[in-house]
């Protein structure tokens, strides 16, 4: 039940920052040009919008198998040394995010000491850019998923999307005029 929720949870944030996003751009371009006026702030709330959806969506699709990668030549490996190469790369993205965790929290820390407001929002800046901390820590919590169930051996492989499967199976399913059969399309579960 927690699980269900959390990913529903994500989801709706994300969807909700999409919508949030859209409709504020929408609204700006028909208030400029239909009514040659604006939101001042749209801009900059939208740009700041669009980095929180980034940077949740990040976590997100790694979670589900969505981030694309070149694994042509971890593929041809055997599952045990396919796993460590795993490993490898899940520790590199670690330390990535530790990095970058490390430079946000310095980052904040000093916008929120000197006061930084937002230019067109009567907003902290540190608020607003708080998201680089929250994103990358989530990102970390789905590397550290992904490093227990490959050190587990639940998984030999970071799931990611196979962008060349799923034309396969596409122009197939196109040419035959029917649908391909479930068990011919290419995988996407969740990790």
């Amino acid at each position: 039940m927690p699980r269900r929720l959390i990913k529903r949870l994500e989801e709706g944030i994300i969807a909700f920052l999409l919508v949030a996003m859209t409709l504020l751009v929408f609204v700006d371009v028909v208030l400029r040009f239909g009514f040659n006026t604006g939101l001042i702030w749209a801009q900059e709330l939208t740009l700041h919008i669009a980095a929180w959806l980034v940077l949740f969506g990040a976590s997100y699709c790694l979670k589900v198998g969505a981030h694309i990668g070149v694994d042509v030549f971890v593929k041809l490996l055997p599952p045990g040394p396919r796993r460590r190469v795993g490993l490898l790369a899940v520790a590199l993205c670690l330390a990535y995010c530790g990095l970058l965790i490390y430079g946000a929290w310095g980052y904040l820390a000093t916008i929120f000491r000197i006061g930084i407001p937002m230019e067109d929002l009567p907003v902290p800046l540190w608020l607003a850019h708080g998201m680089l901390l929250v994103g990358f820590a989530l990102l970390a919590l789905r590397c550290l998923e992904l490093l227990w169930k490959l050190a587990k051996g639940r998984i030999d492989t970071i799931l990611l999307r196979d962008e060349a499967a799923m034309a396969l199976f596409e122009t197939r399913e196109k040419r035959h005029g029917e649908r391909a059969e479930r068990s011919e399309r290419p995988e996407r579960d969740e990790q």
